[in-house]
């Protein structure tokens, strides 16, 4: 659709700003960030960060529509134990958009071709959203290296099972307006009183993913709440597994607990879908304690 210059230049300059806004605070700790590809097994290439160094590496998945800019506010406050990565899935952020399928297991392969490439032997997954089932599917790729998994406002049900028609329905508007749809999708996720400058910019960024990549991925991962593959993805996940959630949707423990060994809740208060973006401050203090019990627990199964 036709789109005046003026009105083009003007949503251009909004959207650099509130990238700006929202970016600044982490610009200023000064950390040395390394930019790197990795070719995944399909040869799709995969960007990733990498900043810090330490024994374990944390390597952080965005979840739908999103990409590693997403954790920004974590770089800082783990770089200076950790080997900090943060991840661009194939067809997202700064990676390739040639795969034909954005399955999970295929964005799983992404992750393992990073910690193949940075020689990682103790690793800790963090994934967002749908994330978690990125996650999920990369610990059953590299049990000998996953030490733990935590998800980040995800897994709230593993067992849930969803008719192909509801997906189907879901879908329906980001087929009609891809960019209005997702929009109106994203804006309840946030709690009242959220600060607007980063509301704006998720909702804007979000709606700007490649439709058909966008698309693809949705399918694929509500797909797996038709099959069941949600839950049984977890059948040889043999390390800690916890959650840090928000209340927007409530959370099945004891159903989690009945097809995952070790499973762990913890909540986040006043957040909404995005809380390592809304409340980073508490959000980064869940997620140490939630590192702190994996590494006390070890790299051994259990």
């Amino acid at each position: 659709m036709y789109e005046p210059k003026g009105l083009f230049m003007h949503r251009s300059i909004v959207l650099v700003v509130l990238s700006f806004l929202l970016l600044t605070g982490c610009a200023s700790h000064q950390i040395p960030v390394r930019h790197k590809v990795a070719l995944s097994s399909d040869s799709e290439r995969i960007a990733y960060d990498v900043v810090g160094s330490g024994k374990t590496a944390l390597v952080f998945i965005h979840g739908w529509s999103c990409d590693g800019r997403y954790w920004q506010q974590q770089i800082p406050a783990f770089a200076g134990d950790y080997q900090v990565i943060t991840v661009d899935l194939a067809g997202h952020g700064h990676s390739s958009v040639g795969r034909s399928d954005y399955s999970m297991v295929a964005f799983a392969h992404d992750v393992k071709a990073i910690v193949d490439q940075e020689r990682i032997e103790r690793a800790i997954l963090v994934g967002h959203s749908m994330g978690g089932a990125v996650i999920a599917e990369a610990a059953r790729l590299m049990p000998a290296r996953v030490v733990g998994v935590i998800g980040v406002d995800t897994l709230q049900n593993v067992a849930e099972r969803i008719p192909q028609s509801v997906v189907d329905e879901m879908a329906q508007p980001f087929e009609a307006d891809f960019t209005m749809a997702v929009k109106d999708f994203v804006a309840p996720m946030f709690p009242e009183g959220t600060d607007e400058t980063l509301a704006a910019w998720v909702k804007e960024d979000m709606s700007s993913a490649p439709k058909a990549i966008a698309l693809n991925a949705f399918r694929n991962y509500l797909g797996r709440y038709v099959t069941g593959e949600s839950a049984t993805a977890f059948d040889e996940v043999r390390v800690p597994v916890i959650s840090i959630n928000a209340r927007l949707w409530p959370t099945a423990l004891e159903e989690n607990r009945k097809h995952i060994d070790d499973y762990q809740l913890m909540y986040i208060e006043d957040a909404g879908h995005f809380p390592m973006l809304e409340r980073p401050e508490a959000f980064n203090e869940l997620l140490k304690q939630a590192i702190d019990s994996i590494e006390e627990k070890g790299s051994k199964p259990i």
